[in-house]
């Protein structure tokens, strides 16, 4: 931007009032919109009209039965528990889900859903790590915000929005990060707000599923595993001793948290964590290393038990294949067999310990990879070394993996239910949306591939109220390919609701054909 110099100031001389007023009112507007404003989030959603996040709340809608159900994750793996409500029904059903224009499948077949995935500000983990879960909070409030407003914008690049999304009728923080940390402050908002809109977690569910496992007197162990955000919280074990108490269970319940760093990240192809495209260990790289240390150091002297897959780019090493140096993961399933072997040693080294009966898929991310989850554990079960099962007493025979999700369907028909929230008038359309770099915010840090710096990310301050990011409609502009493909091999039915999202819904219209979702 030039500067209004002496020497070019004569150009301006008529209407010189004017035209400096001009230029510095919207000097003012570009500030506002560039460096945004100090406070509270809540406060500016409830009270400051002039922000982009205000909602009049004196205007949400009364009758709400029809309206959708608003989901949000901090990326994709929010997607899996979306595919567990539409699967929903109710006690003594029999249909299978199929893929059509009504869902056949019990209790929720009739509801249509708004789903947000906050990809850009992702991993919602790692701002724990970075002691800056404030900021974390933050987010989620503006995930709600979205949520419970109409406003969504095309791209990264567009500056107006559109008002035509429809409000929500009930919520899922489909997140166990979120969930930790901002469940409670949710309610709170919602409250001051003065809007009745019930709020379902997922860690009241995992701790219920995790506790199914044990009968009144039995002795056992429950492995939680989780981003390292939601094991920091401390939420899991507070809250599987609170359910135990109230389910009057009184055997020894030892609970081990795994901080399955990397995990969902890879999932949703983070560029710190995975890069398809590698063959040998690169810079920038934040995972599990044999360089690294604490709980993301690899051990080379217990290799062998690991097993990782070597091959095609699965792990990013130098030297030879049995004696591996700068060692990088770089599969989602290196990842998981990293943490779990983690986590036998860590049972392994316990005095005491109690046999594995149960495990949490903490992270909506993981139950993507629930077979590779029961696979490795049995493998390790029956992994010897020198004629001795080494974790075989570790694991019990008959463990079960619990995913939350099916016990939060069960939650949300019950509350939907029993505030006559069923929609009962037929199916809507539903839709999705993700989050991505705000372009017009000149104050956002990104890299090569348009995504933020993990140093931008993580270190912004909360309370610095800024438009970070665009709420934009799902497309192929906004979701890599990997993951679309990945989306229509493992939830179908999730994955047709997004074909039909970008082929007929109108807020979709304005994308190109090749923008678009499709089957082929």
């Amino acid at each position: 931007m030039s500067r209004l110099t002496s020497k070019n100031r004569k150009y301006f001389r008529f209407p010189g009032r004017n035209i400096i007023l001009f230029i510095s009112v919207n000097l003012l507007i570009f500030l506002g919109i560039s460096c945004g404003t100090t406070g509270d989030i809540r406060d500016t959603i409830i009270y400051d009209k002039s922000s982009y996040y205000y909602i009049d709340f004196k205007e949400y809608p009364s009758d709400r039965s029809r309206l959708p159900i608003g989901i949000f994750d901090s990326g994709t793996g929010g997607l899996a528990v979306l595919n567990d409500l539409l699967g929903y029904e109710l006690p003594g059903g029999g249909s299978e889900l199929a893929v059509s224009d009504s869902i056949a499948n019990g209790g929720l077949r009739d509801e249509s859903f708004i789903f947000l995935a906050d990809l850009a500000n992702m991993p919602y983990g790692s701002y724990a790590l970075e002691n800056n879960s404030d900021l974390l909070i933050e987010h989620v409030i503006k995930d709600v915000q979205f949520l419970l407003g109409n406003k969504y914008y095309q791209s990264g690049m567009t500056a107006d929005f559109s008002t035509d999304k429809s409000q929500v009728k009930a919520i899922v923080i489909a997140c166990n990060t979120a969930t930790a940390y901002g469940l409670d402050t949710v309610r709170r908002f919602l409250q001051q707000a003065g809007l009745d809109i019930g709020v379902i977690g997922v860690i009241d569910a995992g701790a219920q599923g995790a506790l199914g496992a044990f009968s009144q007197d039995e002795n056992g162990s429950i492995a939680v595993l989780a981003t390292d955000g939601t094991v920091k919280s401390g939420a899991y074990p507070l809250t599987i001793s609170t359910v135990k108490t109230k389910l009057g269970l009184r055997g020894n319940v030892q609970i081990f948290q795994q901080a399955g760093i990397g995990i969902a990240e890879a999932v949703d192809e983070n560029i710190d964590f995975i890069d398809r495209s590698a063959f040998v260990p690169r810079s920038g790289y934040k995972g599990p290393a044999d360089t690294g240390s604490g709980e993301l150091k690899i051990d080379l002297s217990i290799l062998d038990r690991y097993s990782f897959d070597m091959d095609n780019g699965a792990m990013l090493f130098e030297g030879e294949k049995l004696v591996p140096a700068n060692m990088q993961i770089n599969s989602v399933e290196n990842y998981i067999t990293f943490h779990l072997v983690s986590l036998m040693e860590t049972m392994r080294n316990t005095e005491g310990v109690e046999p594995l009966k149960s495990v949490v898929l903490a992270c909506t991310h993981y139950p993507f990879f629930e077979e590779t989850f029961r696979e490795t554990l049995m493998r390790l079960r029956n992994y010897q070394e020198e004629g001795e099962y080494l974790y075989r007493s570790l694991i019990s025979e008959d463990l079960i993996i619990v995913n939350p999700a099916l016990i939060v369907a069960d939650q949300l028909h019950h509350m939907l239910d029993g505030n006559n929230l069923l929609n009962k008038t037929g199916k809507a359309k539903s839709e999705f949306y993700i989050s991505v770099p705000n372009l017009v915010n000149r104050q956002i840090v990104l890299r090569e591939d348009g995504s933020f710096t993990y140093e931008y990310k993580y270190g912004r301050k909360p309370g610095d109220i800024q438009e970070y990011v665009k709420y934009v409609p799902f497309s192929r502009s906004s979701i890599s390919a990997d993951i679309l493909n990945r989306l229509s091999v493992q939830i179908p039915p999730v994955f047709d609701l997004i074909v039909r999202f970008n082929q007929d819904n109108d807020k979709t219209k304005y994308l190109d054909e090749n923008q678009k979702i499709s089957n082929q």
